[in-house]
């Protein structure tokens, strides 16, 4: 029940925008009574947030097949998995349509990739951080989470609000973030 419900929030997000997504229409969408939705997500917020998690859970997994085992080159590795997150989101298209609403101006689902994004940025950090440590071992745990934090801030930032192409981005992400680590 919860991956219908879930999978129907995805499709009426993208097709209409999260502010057009109601509880009962997902309900309806997914088959299942609404206050089954509630009792399994508390809120439209609650379910918001599980859908942003588990969209990024995915678009995590990508990274991480980018970045392990990846290059033997760090910064073309690295380079690698920032290019991916770039150009992967518009690919996916839940990230797709949170990215094109921020930058129209409807900033529902944002939050969840921004200010209340603990459990993303979590994850995004820990995996940057984790490889980090396996390419410089002799770097203290600070310097690792430093340098990784500055990764998926700036990632997302450029995700959000686009500076330049994706490859120039990337390869100024990647050179800025490691110059951390020398």
């Amino acid at each position: 029940m919860r991956l219908r419900v879930l999978n129907a929030a995805r499709d009426l997000t993208c097709d209409a925008g999260w502010d057009q997504v109601s509880l009962s229409a997902v309900a309806a969408r997914a088959e299942v009574s609404r206050p089954s939705v509630y009792k399994e997500f508390g809120s439209r917020a609650g379910l918001g947030r599980a859908l942003v998690v588990r969209e990024t859970q995915q678009f995590l997994a990508g990274i991480a097949a980018t970045l392990y085992p990846g290059l033997p080159d760090t910064h073309a590795c690295l380079e690698a998995a920032i290019l991916y997150a770039l150009t992967e989101a518009d690919n996916q298209p839940l990230v797709r349509a949170v990215i094109t609403a921020a930058r129209e101006g409807s900033d529902s689902l944002l939050p969840f990739l921004t200010a209340r994004a603990d459990p993303i940025f979590d994850a995004g950090q820990s995996l940057v951080q984790s490889w980090l440590a396996t390419r410089y071992p002799e770097q203290g745990t600070n310097d690792l989470e430093m340098a990784a934090d500055v990764i998926v801030r700036m990632t997302i930032s450029h995700l959000i609000l686009p500076a330049c192409e994706p490859e120039f981005t990337a390869q100024r992400l990647a050179t800025a973030a490691l110059k951390l680590l020398c």
